[in-house]
C-alpha cells in the first residue's frame, strides 16, 4: 500500500494516536513538517490518503503553504482519496471544499461531550450509541459545513464538531488522536492561553489531566471506530 501523507503545521501537533493506529494495521505514512519548512507535495502522486493534523494558526491567515495546501485536498477529493482533517485540518477541509472558517461562540479547551446529530450518517463511522461520546477541544474557530457534506457531531459549545462528505471524508473539530504525552506538552505549552481565557468551556490544566488513563481510553475506542471507518477507503485502493 501507498503511504498517507500527514501534515503537521505545529511541532507539538504531531499525529499522536493516528499514527499508533497507522502502524497497528501495518498502513505505512509520511509525515510532512510544515512547521519545519517541509515543502508542500505538487501533487498526489498515488499517496492511499491524506491527514491534516492541528495547529495554532487560522486558515483564514496569510500563510504560503495554507493554498497549496487547499489545492491538495481539492485534487484527493475529486480523485477519491480519502481525506481527514483534525481541528485545524478539519477547518482546512472545509474551507477546500467552500466552507467558511471563523470565530466559534467561545473557546473551547478540554474535555467535552460529543453528540450524534445524524444517526444513519454516524452509524459507519461511530457504531450504535445511545449516550454521549468523549472528546477533546482546543479551539477558537470553528468550521462551517461545506457543500455535501453532513454533519454528525456536536458539542454545546460548537455545532460542527465532525463531518462526512460521501464514505471517505471526515472532517472534525475535536482531538481524537490525544495521547497522554501530546496533552501534558499542551497543557504546558497553553498555559498562559488558559489562564487568560474567561469562556466557560476551558478547563485548567490541572482538571484536563484528572483521570486520564480512564478518558484516554474512552478516546481511544472512539477514535478506533473512526480510523478504522476512514482506512476502508484504503483497503479498496491497495
Amino acid at each position: 500500500m501507498n503511504p498517507v501523507l500527514i501534515f503537521r503545521h505545529s511541532p507539538t501537533e504531531g499525529p499522536g494516536y493516528f499514527a499508533d493506529f497507522l502502524d497497528r494495521h501495518g498502513i505505512p505514512w509520511k509525515l510532512v513538517r510544515i512547521d519545519a519548512g517541509d515543502a508542500v507535495p505538487e501533487h498526489l502522486n498515488g499517496v492511499s490518503g491524506l491527514c491534516l493534523m492541528g495547529g495554532p494558526m487560522s486558515v483564514n491567515d496569510d500563510l504560503p503553504w495554507i493554498p497549496p495546501v487547499l489545492a491538495l485536498i481539492r485534487e484527493a477529493v475529486a480523485q477519491d482519496i480519502p481525506v481527514i482533517g483534525h481541528c485545524l485540518g478539519g477547518q482546512l477541509l472545509s474551507k477546500a471544499l467552500g466552507g467558511t472558517v471563523a470565530a466559534n461562540p467561545v473557546k473551547e479547551i478540554g474535555w467535552g461531550e460529543l453528540h450524534v446529530t445524524d444517526v444513519d450518517a454516524a452509524r459507519p463511522w461511530v457504531g450504535e450509541t445511545n449516550g454521549p461520546l468523549p472528546g477533546f477541544h482546543w479551539h477558537g474557530e470553528t468550521f462551517s459545513l461545506p457543500p455535501g457534506a453532513v454533519r454528525i457531531l456536536e458539542s454545546a459549545h460548537c455545532a460542527n464538531q465532525a463531518f462526512v462528505l460521501g464514505d471517505r471524508h471526515l472532517g472534525m473539530q475535536c482531538h481524537v488522536e490525544m495521547t497522554p504525552e501530546l496533552i501534558a506538552s499542551w497543557c504546558e505549552h497553553g498555559a498562559d492561553e488558559i489562564a487568560a481565557s474567561a469562556s466557560p468551556a476551558v478547563q485548567a490544566p490541572a482538571a484536563i489531566q484528572a483521570d486520564l488513563p480512564a478518558r484516554i481510553a474512552r478516546l481511544h475506542t472512539l477514535a478506533d471506530k473512526l480510523y478504522f471507518r476512514w482506512i476502508q477507503g484504503l483497503r479498496q485502493r491497495t
